[in-house]
């Protein structure tokens, strides 16, 4: 065992780190010799713990016993909502009662939303103060658009020199309503409980001519700008009106057991986007969404060139993925770079595409997506497990000639880089189009694609259809690794059972090694 977060109230313990979402086995644990208790995930949060108090923890994974010792932290005082006018009967606007009593909290408080249903506009964090949505207690978005603050796409600042940037939408610089959570150049802050942040967004028209971009983008569930050493524990998001979870040029974050769901069929409602960040940790999650699961990103081609800010260091864990077009995707707004990202012990279970790499001409040059490592992911009915696309036909000019073209454009500065992608100990069981599609630039060629020790099975009822959004794609079914536009691919015993054709289709590769 080991101990991932102990807050005032609660705690976050790796119970199996052999386990993917799920332990190799269901096992029982005890808090401080008391009443036998049983669970099954790997990564298991604790709530309802005392302040200031030491504990135990004993329990037996895989036939062994052990035994953690650890102390909460320790609180100098807790401010209900309730006292501050909060009704928590769903009826009653509760935004400034919440607001209030997180303004009043002094550093190192809790702030207690206890059971009830709050409907709510907008919050905005504080440095230093602990928020609890305990179990039973849902804040409910509003829908009206009256309730919610704008935060502004571009403020000049120093003489109109330089700017300050607030609002965002899809690596852009853009006017966006504020989102249920948002925090603003905070740090050290907990949103920590067992209760729900729900963007009631299939109550609201949020999700009706979603594309429409001429009001103010629509606002996610968390966002944070700017922000540093943020944990978010246990909280469930669910039905948000665009993307979930959005941290953006913040760093030191942790997320653990968090809950993210959304209908499969609803508009742009990404469960993780972390955007030009640093040192994110995300574990014992799990997702069901209408679009990728995670997404990571680093701005467009503006964003990229002024702020130069990869996202960088990233560690996604223990983590379950459902439904989503991708369950964890680089890109494809990755102008900043994206590097060293360690994805590892996850469990898809049937998304579109499972380990997903995508970015285009135009995402400039320090677009360079370098040291990402994919290992020990089990994958079940996952349509295309890997694959890498430097064609993907978003934004207006996605389709047309200067994304598409498959002959050598110029290496300018608008042209992006992917580096070392590794593969390991990957198992996809009944893939459906093929195990890997590998789309670089003719220009500027994919680095290395490396798969190690790693197995595909394919379903033999499989329909056929383009693997990858880019044009041009033909429709697979059952095929093993197709590589374009790659200098290397290598091969280290990869086993790819119940394919129709050879096990690599290989064009415009200079090396590839099979063994």
């Amino acid at each position: 065992m080991k101990l991932l977060f102990a807050g005032s109230r609660s705690c976050t313990v790796l119970m199996d780190e052999r386990g993917d979402y799920y332990a190799a086995g269901p096992y029982a644990y005890r808090i401080n010799g008391g009443e036998e208790k049983t669970d099954h995930v790997s990564v298991l949060s604790l709530f309802d713990l005392e302040p200031d108090s030491d504990y135990s923890l004993s329990a037996c994974v895989h036939g062994r016993n052990e035994e953690l010792s650890f102390r909460t932290q320790s609180e100098l005082c807790t401010l209900d909502v309730k006292e501050f006018g909060a009704a928590g009967d769903g009826k009653k606007d509760d935004t400034s009662s919440i607001q209030a009593a997180i303004l009043a909290c002094p550093e190192k408080g809790r702030v207690l939303i206890p059971e009830g249903n709050y409907s709510v506009g907008p919050l905005f964090l504080k440095s230093g103060v602990h928020i609890e949505i305990a179990k039973g207690a849902r804040l409910c978005l509003t829908g009206d658009r009256e309730r919610f603050p704008l935060l502004p796409g571009r403020i000049q600042a120093q003489n109109e020199t330089k700017e300050y940037l607030i609002g965002t939408w899809e690596g852009e610089r853009r006017t966006c309503y504020a989102a249920a959570i948002t925090g603003i150049g905070v740090k050290n802050v907990v949103i920590s409980g067992e209760g729900t942040v729900d963007g009631c967004a299939q109550e609201a028209d949020w999700w009706q001519n979603a594309k429409d971009k001429v009001r103010p983008s629509r606002p996610r569930l968390l966002y944070l700008r700017s922000c540093k050493n943020v944990t978010v524990q246990g909280v469930t998001f669910q039905n948000s009106p665009s993307w979930n979870l959005h941290p953006c040029f913040s760093e030191d974050l942790r997320f653990l057991s968090v809950r993210v769901k959304a209908p499969a069929d609803s508009p742009n409602t990404d469960g993780f986007d972390p955007e030009s960040c640093r040192g994110v940790k995300m574990y014992g999650t799990e997702f069901s969404v209408g679009d990728d699961c995670i997404a990571i990103k680093s701005g467009k081609m503006y964003m990229g060139e002024a702020y130069r800010t990869p996202c960088e260091d990233i560690e996604i864990a223990w983590c379950r993925m459902l439904d989503g077009h991708g369950g964890v995707t680089v890109g494809s707004e990755m102008s900043g770079g994206v590097k060293n990202v360690r994805v590892h012990h996850c469990l898809m279970q049937g998304n579109d595409r499972g380990l997903r790499i995508k970015t285009r001409r135009g995402r400039g040059r320090w677009g360079v997506i370098d040291d990402i490592v994919f290992s020990d992911v089990k994958m079940e009915n996952v349509k295309a497990p890997l694959t890498v696309n430097a064609m993907y036909f978003c934004d207006v000019d996605g389709k047309g000639p200067f994304v598409q073209s498959r002959e050598p454009q110029k290496v300018d500065d608008g042209t992006p880089t992917i580096g070392r992608v590794t593969y390991e100990r990957v198992r996809a069981e009944n893939c459906t189009w093929c195990a890997a599609y590998i789309l670089g630039l003719p220009e500027n060629p994919a680095e290395e694609l490396r798969l190690k020790d790693c197995l595909f099975t394919m379903d033999p009822d499989a329909a056929p259809k383009p693997p990858v959004m880019a044009m041009y794609i033909e429709s697979c079914a059952r095929r093993g690794v197709i590589a374009r536009f790659v200098k290397r691919v290598i091969l280290d015993n990869v086993a790819i059972e119940g394919i129709d054709g050879p096990r690599v289709e290989a064009a415009d590769v200079n090396e590839v090694k099979d063994f």
